[in-house]
């Protein structure tokens, strides 16, 4: 009989979260690779290559590879045979490592988990509690994966239970599109499929967690029909043309993860659940032995790709902007930002609406400014600012024709697309909306050389800031007329592949 020490359990799930912070799996760094390699699109082609420079300063600087450091989730299998030498509960344990984990004082990891979720969404401010699944197998050990999942790409899941003659690839091909770019593509589905409905979502879940092994697969060939169901889809999806951050391109998904368990007659319960490009997942196990021993990736294995900004990209001075500059700018170009620049994402924009709807005079002029929706990691050492991407910004649809038309703000820089609602508005207003790059959190950063909270500092990573940048990289993705570089890219590309009718 195994005897498994308490502290064991929680330094692992420390080491392992902070590891799984900074470090890329190795086959996703692999996958990328060539997906960079084989891209055609030029935006494509840049937003990739950000986030493989990113992904080595991350792994270089041990910070963060995107500032959404995620809720994580546990899947723990602990054998029959196992003695527990502790005070705690198994899931105070998972949560006290969790704890440590994202209050570490040498890399913070943003704390993004709220309490009373339909009330005061109050902070916990370390990250707990974690999302635990338990199962108890036979043996003498205890085994743990751990993934720690951004908003961006959770948000973005989907169910439904198909009649049992209902196609899968069909609601799989209709249904991806609705997912635009918010949940970062390229990245890899997760499908679960039968059972009930928790358990094709859990099922889902724990898909992600397996080995990128789609280019293994087509060059044996399917021997089951799941196996048949990846390859199908994996064609498919990519000749959707979504593309890398829903910009048109070849790749959309580097793989498709299909589990199925046996379900009622009556349906077929189906859940999607995407992983996007700053994936985090890890696998440990403990024997009695000690904490689990991780050791660091060889940075040799990483593709040899460094993003530069492109030759023609235009400069802006963000502290002399006028309408009549934003006026010219043209969908898809490449700029790169410097001057003073707001933030605000969900929490912040709330606020705003209640303060305007009571008659109160803000606490920030945002007349000619441009708003970066984001929520960034708390600096460490001597950073001016921790890893600060972008955040999606179709949650702030709702909120954009009230900051138009009533602030002042004339561009706003976020992450994926926006809604028509957002792009109506845009366009009756004569504003920007600039594009990010999800998955490029430390890159970001670089460019921010001074930061300060100007309203809101309760609110935490949720406040407003006034960050200095320099060079800061973005694309026009939706222009002062109305133009979305994320409606015409992948319908461009999605052409240009061929392979589904386009209509």
């Amino acid at each position: 009989m195994t005897t498994i020490h308490q502290e064991d359990l929680i330094a692992s799930v420390a080491d392992a979260l902070q590891y799984i912070s900074y470090y890329h799996p190795l086959d996703f760094i692999t996958a990328l690779g060539k997906a960079y390699e084989r891209e055609q699109s030029p935006a494509a082609r840049d937003a990739i290559a950000q986030i493989l420079t990113n992904s080595r300063m991350s792994a270089q600087g041990h910070r963060p590879i995107c500032q959404d450091t995620g809720i994580v989730t546990a899947f723990v299998k602990v054998g029959m045979n196992v003695r527990w030498d502790a005070a705690m509960g198994v899931g105070d344990m998972v949560n006290e490592g969790v704890r440590r984990a994202y209050t570490n004082p040498d890399n913070v990891l943003r704390a993004s988990v709220v309490a009373d979720p339909a009330g005061a969404r109050k902070n916990t401010r370390d990250n707990t509690p974690a999302v635990i699944h338990y199962e108890i197998v036979p043996g003498d050990k205890v085994e743990v994966t751990l993934a720690a999942k951004g908003g961006g790409s959770e948000n973005k899941s989907k169910f439904v239970i198909l009649n049992p003659s209902d196609s899968l690839v069909d609601w799989v091909l209709k249904t991806v599109p609705t997912m635009g770019g918010g949940w970062c593509p390229p990245g890899i589905l997760g499908i679960g499929l039968g059972g009930t409905a928790e358990k094709a979502m859990l099922l889902a879940k724990e898909v992600l967690m397996e080995p990128i092994d789609i280019h293994e697969l087509q060059a044996r060939g399917a021997k089951n029909r799941v196996e048949e169901l990846r390859l199908e889809l994996y064609e498919k999806v990519n000749a959707l043309g979504i593309g890398a951050q829903g910009l048109g391109g070849l790749t959309t998904v580097l793989d498709i993860k299909i589990k199925d368990y046996p379900t009622h007659a009556a349906g077929l319960p189906v859940a999607m659940i995407p992983n996007c490009a700053a994936t985090r997942h890890i696998h440990f196990t403990l024997d009695g032995n000690g904490p689990a021993v991780l050791t660091p990736p060889n940075l040799d294995q990483w593709p040899k790709v460094e993003w530069q900004p492109a030759a023609d990209s235009r400069r802006v001075n963000l502290d002399t902007i006028t309408r009549e500059e934003i006026a010219t700018w043209k969908p898809g170009e490449t700029l790169l930002l410097s001057g003073k620049l707001l933030t605000g994402r969900d929490a912040a924009h709330k606020r705003i609406a209640d303060m305007l709807a009571r008659g109160e005079a803000l606490p920030v002029d945002f007349t000619n400014r441009f708003i970066y929706y984001v929520g960034p990691v708390d600096p460490v050492r001597d950073e001016v600012m921790g890893p600060a991407g972008p955040t999606t910004a179709t949650r702030m649809d709702k909120f954009t024709d009230m900051m138009l038309e009533k602030t002042g703000l004339i561009g706003m820089v976020g992450k994926a697309e926006r809604g028509p609602v957002a792009i109506d508005s845009i366009q009756r207003h004569k504003a920007i909306y600039l594009m990010a790059v999800g998955g490029a959190a430390y890159l970001v950063s670089k460019a921010i050389k001074a930061s300060r909270v100007l309203a809101f500092a309760d609110l935490g990573m949720e406040a407003i800031y006034e960050f200095t940048v320099q060079d800061m990289p973005v694309t026009v993705a939706v222009d002062t007329n109305g133009t979305s570089v994320h409606e015409t890219g992948p319908a461009e590309w999605r052409a240009k592949i061929g392979k589904i009718p386009v209509g």
